[in-house]
C-alpha cells in the first residue's frame, strides 16, 4: 500500500524530467494551457452553477418528499422499495445529496440489508445526469431534450434491473 502513495510524485518528476530532455517549457506550456481553459470555465460556469442551484430549490422546497411519497406506490409495484425511494429521485441531480441519503439509509436499516443493498445498487447505477448534462451540452446548439430523457430512462431501468438482483441474488 506504501507503493501507491508515490505513484503521483514520481510519475510527476518523469514528466519534468522528459521535458526538460526534450527542452520543453514547462510553465509556460502549462500556463498557456490554462488560458485555454478559461473560455471554457465561463461558458460552463452558468449551466453549472444553475444545476446545484436548482437541485438545492428542490429538496429545500419540499418537492423531493412530495414526488417521493407520490412515487413510492409506483416504485413498490415496480420492485424498487420504498425506502429508496427519495435516493432515486434525487439521484440525478445530486450526487452530494444522494450520497446524504444513501448514508442515512445506511444508518436506519444497516449495511447488509436488501433495503441498503438496493440502495447501493441505485447509488452506483445512477448518474447526476442533469450536472453532466450541463457540462456536456453547455455549448451545443443542438437539441438536449431527447439525450436526457433517454439517460433517464435508461437510469430508471437499470435501477428496476439492479433490485430484481439484489431481490433473487442476494
Amino acid at each position: 500500500m506504501r507503493v501507491v502513495i508515490w505513484i503521483l510524485p514520481i510519475l510527476f518528476i518523469l514528466i519534468l524530467v522528459y521535458a526538460t530532455f526534450k527542452k520543453v517549457k514547462v510553465y509556460e506550456s502549462f500556463a498557456s494551457g490554462v488560458a485555454k481553459v478559461l473560455p471554457l470555465l465561463k461558458g460552463l460556469f452558468p449551466y453549472i452553477a444553475s444545476m446545484l442551484i436548482l437541485a438545492e430549490i428542490f429538496e429545500a422546497s419540499g418537492l423531493a418528499k412530495l414526488l417521493s411519497e407520490w412515487c413510492s406506490p409506483v416504485f413498490s409495484f415496480l420492485g424498487i422499495p420504498k425506502e429508496i425511494t427519495s435516493l432515486v429521485l434525487i439521484k440525478p441531480f445530486s450526487g452530494s445529496g444522494s450520497l446524504s441519503i444513501l448514508t442515512e439509509i445506511y444508518k436506519t436499516y444497516g449495511v447488509d440489508s436488501y433495503i441498503a443493498n438496493c440502495a447501493s445498487v441505485v447509488y452506483a447505477t445512477g448518474e447526476t445526469i442533469f450536472y453532466m448534462s450541463a457540462i456536456y451540452f453547455a455549448n451545443a446548439k443542438q437539441k438536449i431534450v431527447l439525450p436526457i430523457v433517454i439517460a433517464l430512462i435508461s437510469n430508471f431501468v437499470a435501477i428496476i434491473v439492479g433490485c430484481l438482483f439484489c431481490r433473487l441474488f442476494i
